[in-house]
């Protein structure tokens, strides 16, 4: 089974260079894409500056992923919230969240959502894991060891197909090297610069897998319509289950 992942941080889908508010771009970006999986960060929920929209079906509406999840991590003083989503076209079937907080920093938090993938006439199910990491390299660290070391990742057998993806604000490129490659994962040969969309300098955003599943390719959605939806491009990463 091949499949399309697909991580955006679509920053309240207000776009890095105009700063205008338009989730029909962030949505045109996405489509040519074709994901199976989307996981996005900066995702708005009845917040004034996003005309209170609940953009994680606004979204999942608009592209037809009618399986998805979303827990805010941060409310905002005027009122709503925005946090990390996962969409799917496969039957979601159970979602948690994974508080992984450091103390007098901003909340953050990794999304978990468990589905069911059909692979060579029987049910696989397939963990997804969506994060958005702290700006400080310490923070970061503490955060990943703590959601390591929590359910239910922590119990989670190796084979287990695992997907794990996000805006780990990766400056130095340390997180998979240091962390998740002795935990069993697997990265990109070349990590692929999302950050900022309209000239990206920084490869930021990342997608991991561990156990029967391949990481095939590891790519940028880089359309026009991608370089002005957010301050962040898509990583796509193909898959085979």
């Amino acid at each position: 089974m091949r499949l399309v992942v697909v991580t955006y941080n679509v920053h309240k889908c207000i776009g890095g260079l105009d700063r205008r508010y338009n989730p029909e771009r962030v949505c045109n970006a996405i489509g040519l894409l074709e994901p199976d999986f989307l996981l996005l960060q900066e995702v708005d929920e009845g917040a004034k500056r996003t005309r209170m929209h609940r953009q994680v079906d606004l979204i999942g509406d608009d592209l037809g992923l009618r399986h998805r999840t979303w827990f805010p991590n941060h409310f905002l003083r005027g009122g709503g919230s925005y946090g990390n989503a996962i969409l799917s076209r496969f039957p979601l079937f159970d979602t948690q969240n994974v508080d992984v907080t450091v103390a007098g920093r901003k909340a953050r938090s990794v999304l978990h959502a468990k589905f069911r993938v059909p692979v060579r006439g029987r049910l696989r199910t397939v963990h997804v894991f969506n994060m958005h990491l702290g700006l400080l390299e310490k923070d970061r660290r503490h955060q990943l060891a703590r959601f390591m070391n929590a359910d239910p990742f922590a119990r989670l057998h190796a084979r287990t197909p695992i997907i794990v993806g996000g805006d780990f604000n990766d400056v130095w490129g340390t997180i998979g090297p240091d962390l998740l490659g002795p935990a069993g994962f697997r990265g990109p040969k070349q990590r692929q610069k999302t950050f900022p969309a309209w000239a990206p300098v920084r490869a930021l955003d990342a997608v991991y897998v561990r156990g029967d599943v391949v990481l095939e390719e590891v790519t940028t959605g880089n359309s026009i319509g991608a370089r002005t939806a957010s301050d962040h491009l898509p990583l796509v990463a193909k898959l085979e289950l």
